[in-house]
């Protein structure tokens, strides 16, 4: 069997964040059955986690299925992936994510790109180079995954992207036009981000409500604005602000697809892996519907799956993503 190791990483990327939110975190690491007893070097899959998620999650407890953990042993012991090492990065923040980029929640991007994986180089036998890394993750860690795909080519050379936050006319417009009438309740969108750890029960509404500040914060930072960030609403009226939703569309992965530079990044992973459910509740299927034509349009080869199920409790769909995205870096 395989086992997790917990390294405690001091990031300096995230000391002093708007936030307040911790900047020594715990990194969950994964290896696979044989590692101790061989000199091998292994490839690395970098995990990313869900809105409202944290490595705790995938690691310790899965209601009615299997842990992360225990799913990689089952794959790589009956020959279906190869053996890789899986890094799970704590990202939780007040928001209950980031996005992965760099904003005024925290610099989340530096923080996994020069911290995260040069940690999990230096303390294990990697093989430390593109070729043999990928990234993947589901919701918003499938955004982070794609995001990082186009962004940097030079660090990740396959990824697989469940259910990836896309096509934001449909999976956050609709959110952002109720925002109003929920941050109201609280005394406006600053109010709001001040009491979320005081804010009881915490469902339906305020997850909606956090999900939609938490796009606020990453898609239209402002150094100069009260928050740190533009709202995307007039608080009195409520209405769209065209010119900040502008922005937040820049980081669209199906907006960013009309650019030849991320073209280029996707053309050049030896695999690109996209599937969600048909039923997805915050209609994902859409923009994945949208990003594999615009892939097959440009000929950018990569595959696609349409599973007959909603956005959650899909951790079953590991079982077709993992053994892909292995034998994708395995050397």
């Amino acid at each position: 069997m395989g086992r997790v190791e917990y390294l405690t990483i001091e990031s300096e990327a995230l000391k002093g964040n708007r936030l307040g939110d911790p900047h020594v975190r715990q990194l969950a690491v994964y290896l696979p059955d044989g590692y101790e007893d061989s000199n091998h070097e292994y490839p690395v899959i970098v995990y990313l986690s869900a809105h409202g998620r944290t490595h705790y999650y995938y690691i310790n407890w899965n209601q009615y299925d299997e842990t992360l953990p225990q799913r990689l042993d089952r794959l790589i012991a009956s020959g279906e992936m190869p053996p890789a090492i899986v890094a799970l990065p704590d990202d939780w923040t007040r928001f209950g994510g980031s996005q992965f980029i760099d904003s005024p929640i925290g610099n989340y991007e530096t923080y996994l790109l020069d911290e995260i994986i040069p940690t999990v180089d230096e303390h294990y036998r990697t093989l430390p180079d593109r070729e043999h890394r990928a990234v993947m993750g589901h919701s918003s860690g499938g955004y982070g995954a794609l995001y990082h795909t186009m962004k940097h080519p030079e660090i990740f050379g396959a990824v697989a992207a469940k259910a990836p936050d896309a096509y934001f006319e449909y999976n956050a417009l609709p959110a952002l036009s109720r925002f109003h009438q929920q941050v109201a309740k609280y005394g406006g969108i600053g109010e709001f981000i001040d009491q979320i750890p005081d804010i009881h029960p915490k469902r339906g509404s305020f997850w909606e409500a956090i999900h939609t500040t938490m796009y606020s914060m990453a898609y239209a930072p402002n150094p100069h604005a009260p928050l740190g960030f533009d709202p995307p609403i007039d608080e009195k009226t409520g209405a769209l602000v065209t010119d900040v939703w502008e922005r937040w569309l820049a980081f669209d992965p199906v907006r960013m697809l009309e650019e030849p530079q991320y073209q280029d990044a996707l053309r050049s992973m030896r695999t690109i892996f996209l599937d969600v459910g048909s039923f997805d509740e915050y209609q994902l299927q859409v923009g994945s519907r949208l990003i594999h034509k615009r892939l097959t349009n440009l000929g950018i080869e990569h595959q696609y799956e349409e599973f007959p199920d909603g956005h959650s409790s899909t951790s079953y769909r590991f079982d077709v993503s993992l053994p892909i995205i292995a034998k994708a870096i395995s050397p």
